[in-house]
């Protein structure tokens, strides 16, 4: 009795936690996360103010910052026509172009701005990205995306590939196809949380001496984190189409 009533009290005191402060608006019945959605709408802001000033005077030869957007813009399009094929990558850049873009900012945000110095009623602002609600729905969008480009190809169709080679596989294929891009999302918010945690930990400790490296680090890894998210996702598009009998540049 002794040995359950001691769980039962560890039970009741881990489900009394809770893991930070979180800001919410509320809308008629629905609670919008006021964090993300500041930062997120700041992300949009830096993209669209940043693709107005390289549309704003287009140059033949470009020049500046003109010449800059174009050089992403070349690298998303060979990102994505490396992925899913040259036949198909043109009407997949902008989806993409936007993951990788929106991604990329907000984890550069979370670790260049100083956003725990603005004072909210709750809690503090972060990186959207910081958010597993934000991952989470960048998986299900690529989900979406997946499935509508096996299906476009093949209508309903699609699905008969997951009786290949047996019909025993059809459960297991299901299972793949909706827990890969899932797993895009808890690899992207375990890796940029663990950067912002050990990071400010530091700070806490040791002041300008170790932060600033890792800080230099933790650009790096943002950038790849979400070079990988877009690049895997695209690959999981082009193998939507490819599986079902065509030709994957």
């Amino acid at each position: 009795m002794g040995l359950t009533n001691t769980i039962n009290l560890t039970n009741n005191l881990l489900a009394a936690i809770e893991v930070g402060e979180h800001f919410y608006w509320e809308i008629g019945k629905f609670k919008v996360h006021g964090q993300v959605f500041l930062v997120s709408w700041f992300v949009v802001g830096v993209l669209l103010i940043a693709s107005i000033a390289a549309t704003r005077n287009i140059q033949r030869i470009p020049s500046g910052f003109q010449n800059f957007m174009e050089y992403v813009l070349d690298f998303l399009r060979n990102l994505t026509k490396d992925q899913i094929g040259e036949k198909e990558y043109r009407p997949w850049v902008p989806f993409i172009g936007t993951l990788f873009l929106f991604i990329f900012v907000s984890n550069w945000s979370g670790a260049l701005i100083p956003w725990k110095l603005i004072e909210i009623p709750e809690g503090e602002l972060s990186a959207p990205t910081v958010d597993i609600n934000t991952t989470v729905a960048f998986a299900l969008l690529t989900s979406l995306a997946y499935f509508y480009a096996g299906i476009s190809k093949k209508g309903l169709g699609y699905f008969a590939d997951y009786a290949q080679p047996s019909p025993i596989m059809v459960p297991f294929r299901a299972i793949e196809d909706f827990t890969r891009p899932l797993s895009l999302s808890f690899r992207l918010f375990g890796n940029i949380l663990a950067d912002e945690l050990a990071v400010g930990v530091l700070v806490l400790l040791v002041p300008l001496i170790i932060p600033l490296p890792l800080m230099i680090l933790g650009l790096f890894t943002s950038a790849i984190q979400a070079l990988i998210f877009a690049t895997l996702a695209a690959s999981y598009i082009g193998e939507a189409m490819e599986a079902h009998g065509e030709e994957h540049d």
